[in-house]
């Protein structure tokens, strides 16, 4: 039986959702994050797409020479994020990797003379864009095997694309239903640190960055629910590369790839409000490859 990507996202990640609810509402002027809900949001329909593994594009885990592929049988420990410790700290994570699916994305890649490597090694660490997934979506719970992969950042961007296209291949060749999702923001220019908010709260779009970077978030979300994907990778060089969205855009970029790249018609569905984070912009946007839509392309 060939594999498909039975479901993929868009979902933010920032340390602040990790938080306790009061703390949350605090900041929220006394209304948690919608990207919160969102992620029950979320979690139904992975559950519905009844995947045999997620797969987590990592905009914190940075590689130099190859993407790489998570491909250990099993991690566990305590989580402290070296970025802010005082902030993310004490997150204990048990979870399955899925090593086949790791190396079968570093066979297909050398065949075709790319730059996929799986690394299958217990005491590699862990980052938060795949950690606050693997707890906020409940990952552990559903004893979902969870394959993380890289940002490479020596690169120029078509070589995200190309990364994606092997992940997908191998996806196919694997007989396995997977989930992908691209853990990160959009625009990812932050506030300066004596920065005062424009509105009370915190989590409001008004306190992104800057205001050209929400209305090219929200340009890009627009596409993303019309499904123009090509629309994204056409102004990519002259606008999304230029603001920069987190990781240059990493986790979206392999995402796509997987999916079909410029052909891709998979039309997002927003799980989420759209919100600031630190002054970066932050969404949850559910693609069902599946859907009519989608297959008509």
């Amino acid at each position: 039986m060939q594999g498909q990507i039975v479901g993929a996202a868009m979902v933010s990640h920032h340390p602040g959702l990790m938080q306790c609810e009061e703390f949350r509402r605090l900041q929220g002027a006394g209304e948690d994050s919608d990207l919160i809900a969102g992620y029950a949001r979320l979690q139904a329909r992975i559950a519905a797409a009844r995947p045999d593994v997620v797969m987590i594009f990592d905009t914190h885990w940075f590689t130099t020479g190859y993407h790489l592929i998570d491909g250990g049988t099993h991690y566990k420990g305590t989580y402290i994020s070296d970025e802010m410790p005082w902030y993310l700290h004490g997150v204990p994570y048990d979870y399955r990797g899925l090593p086949s699916l790791a190396l079968e994305i570093e066979k297909v890649s050398r065949e075709r003379k790319g730059y996929n490597r799986a690394i299958c090694h217990p005491d590699l660490g862990r980052q938060y864009p795949t950690i606050n997934l693997v707890k906020q979506l409940r990952l552990e719970h559903a004893d979902l095997p969870v394959v993380s992969v890289s940002s490479c950042q020596n690169c120029e961007w078509p070589a995200f694309l190309e990364s994606g296209e092997a992940i997908g291949e191998a996806v196919r060749r694997s007989g396995l239903r997977v989930v992908m999702l691209a853990s990160g923001a959009l625009s990812h220019k932050f506030n300066n640190i004596d920065w005062k908010p424009n509105h009370p709260r915190i989590f409001h779009e008004s306190n992104v960055s800057r205001p050209e970077n929400i209305e090219s978030d929200k340009g890009a979300i627009a596409l993303m629910e019309q499904g123009r994907h090509d629309q994204i990778l056409a102004r990519w060089d002259e606008e999304y590369r230029r603001k920069p969205w987190e990781a240059f855009g990493a986790h979206y970029l392999q995402m796509l790839g997987a999916l079909g790249g410029a052909e891709c018609r998979a039309r997002g569905e927003p799980l989420s409000a759209y919100e600031n984070a630190r002054g970066t912009g932050n969404i949850h946007v559910w693609f069902d490859p599946e859907s009519p839509a989608a297959a008509k392309a």
